[in-house]
């Protein structure tokens, strides 16, 4: 049989229907032909049944093909695979590549205005698309969301959600829940004012805006002094979840601002807060403020993951976090009620605990001295005991499998005035040099019911990049050094691992084409981490966006019936 696929492999691509339907979108996660979604299926596990590619045949694992992607700046995209094509993003293009071959079929290229570079908030990425009914959706760093033709990569409508020069970019991934595209947005530490909006993906017209920080008249609003709602932050720069049985839209919200909670007393609703919507018009349902008046920078928007977990002897539909304040929740899908709580780093001050009574955490002697003035070290620094960098769940094993980090920060608040187009932190912070033999990052197994590291594997520089876990009991992840490497999930033994063109600080994602299981990765250096933790090992890699697919090597035998 194997010949036919190689004549397949020949063929020009094949052309694509009107899909992926609504049906597609909410089967994507047991579906391996294809990735529609991101985080691989509407509620986000980041897991993969497919068994090809396992312990034993890894060490088999090469490269099938790689292509450039056009520019030098990082890589935090995740693949999309849907009618015999790849779809990635970089923050100024959209590509449809041969996923046989990784022949580039279609570009389509974005032009930004020179000054909104200078400008811009929290990196030149993007986090990649979605895709729906022959279209594929998008957010671009000048905020427009754009819908592009799956099959002729031509524009088929482009809206601007709010305008650059006030602070807002855009650089996460859109959502489509129950017909409704959902888009957020970033530069919450701009002085600007997060919110949500959907739209009708069809048309482009805009049905609704859920503004996430609450004003006096909106319900929440007196958690707020005078106007400082109007600048207070609450960006939504990660993509939500999706529940269609409970037609729930879970979507995490970020920090307040500025970082001085002097400066806007009150819980400043709806920032740091978890909120379940209806897609149809943004409507409120149900929500969780993790940290009521944050100082630190924590956010809640990290990945909302979805999952049954046995609850004291039943069986919940589950919401899991695990935040960057370094405690893992678990919250009832359904209700938002808090389940669990807790710590799954080594090192944590800014909080005693989380009263389970209220769902508030119990603010250290630490932290109230430090909200005083009094310049502390705070573990875990704000760049969180995780980052953006989004962890995958096994249905198998019960386990998240996440980046770690153990990095502290000296912290201290200032007052400043808002400006315009000036980062909006009122904070004075810094982190510390990387010591030798000292870890900052783990690839870590944790159980989100009690936040134990059931095995944890010290990675340096740390990784920021996401993982990936398989029915093939294998772990992937990428990292900053270059290197897609994957581990057994059972106890973090590290099985195979490939050198791409670049650093990694993206999400593999795998599936299968003509019965074949591939690997996928973005890789090109950038972000956060080498911004701000300098290594020396940054020096010796090589800046290049690429996208590179592996499988497994298959050895031509003399003996086989496929010989011709």
């Amino acid at each position: 049989m194997k010949w036919i696929f190689s004549l397949l492999a020949l063929l020009p691509p094949l052309a694509l229907a009107a899909g992926p339907s609504l049906d597609d979108l909410k089967n994507d996660h047991r579906v391996t032909q294809s990735i529609s979604t991101y985080g691989m299926g509407l509620g986000a596990q980041r897991w993969s049944p497919l068994t090809e590619i396992n312990r034993d045949t890894v060490n088999h694992l090469v490269p099938a093909w790689s292509t450039a992607l056009e520019t030098d700046r990082g890589q935090e995209g995740q693949p999309l695979v849907y009618g015999d094509r790849i779809f990635v993003t970089t923050h100024e293009a959209t590509f449809a590549i041969d996923a046989r071959s990784g022949r580039m079929l279609w570009r389509n290229k974005l032009r930004y205005s020179k000054k909104m570079y200078r400008m811009v908030c929290c990196g030149f990425i993007n986090r990649g698309p979605v895709i729906f009914d022959g279209k594929l959706f998008r957010q671009t760093l000048d905020n427009r969301v754009m819908a592009i033709d799956m099959e002729s990569g031509e524009t088929v409508w482009s809206q601007t959600a709010s305008d650059w020069e006030d602070g807002y970019t855009a650089t996460g991934t859109p959502l489509l829940a129950n017909g409704v595209l959902i888009t957020g947005t970033a530069g919450g530490d701009m002085g600007t004012r997060g919110f949500l909006d959907g739209w009708n993906p069809q048309t482009g017209e805009k049905l609704w805006r859920y503004w996430t920080t609450a004003g006096p008249d909106d319900p929440g609003g007196d958690t707020w002094e005078g106007d400082t709602y109007l600048r207070g932050g609450g960006a939504t720069w990660l993509a939500g979840s999706y529940d269609p049985e409970l037609n729930l839209v879970y979507w995490g919200i970020g920090n307040p601002g500025p970082w001085n909670a002097n400066m806007r007393p009150g819980d400043n609703l709806f920032t740091d807060t978890i909120v379940a919507l209806r897609p149809e018009t943004g409507e409120i349902v149900w929500h969780y403020q993790v940290i009521p008046n944050d100082t630190y920078d924590y956010d809640s928007v990290n990945e909302l993951i979805h999952a049954t977990l046995d609850i004291d002897g039943t069986p919940r539909k589950v919401i899991i976090q695990a935040n960057r304040n370094g405690y893992v929740y678990v919250l009832d899908r359904e209700t938002g009620e808090l389940l669990r709580a807790s710590q799954f780093i080594d090192q944590l001050t800014w909080a005693d605990g989380i009263d389970m009574e209220t769902g508030r955490p119990i603010r250290s002697a630490a932290t109230i001295e430090n909200l005083k003035g009094i310049e502390k070290t705070v573990w875990p620094s704000n760049i969180g005991g995780k980052n953006w960098a989004p962890a995958s769940f096994s249905p198998e094993t019960g386990l998240l499998y996440l980046n770690g980090l153990e990095i502290s920060m000296q912290f201290k608040p200032v007052v400043m005035a808002w400006r315009k187009g000036v980062a909006y932190a009122a904070a004075d912070f810094s982190f510390p040099e990387p010591v030798e033999g000292v870890p900052m990052g783990y690839l870590r197994a944790v159980d989100p019911l009690t936040g134990e590291r059931v095995w944890q594997v010290p990675v340096d520089p740390p990784a920021n990049g996401g993982t990936l876990s398989t029915a093939g009991g294998l772990v992937f992840t990428g990292l900053q050094t270059g290197e897609l490497a994957a581990y057994d999930i059972d106890d973090g033994t590290l099985l195979w691992e490939y050198q791409t063109g670049s650093g990694i600080i993206a999400p593999p994602v795998t599936y299968e084409i003509d019965g074949e299981q591939y690997v996928a990765i973005q890789s090109g250096i950038g972000g956060l981490f080498s911004w701000f933790l300098p290594n020396p090992k940054f020096a010796t890699i090589t800046k290049g966006a690429s996208l590179t697919v592996f499988k497994l090597f298959q050895p031509w035998s003399a003996n086989s019936s496929d010989e011709h």
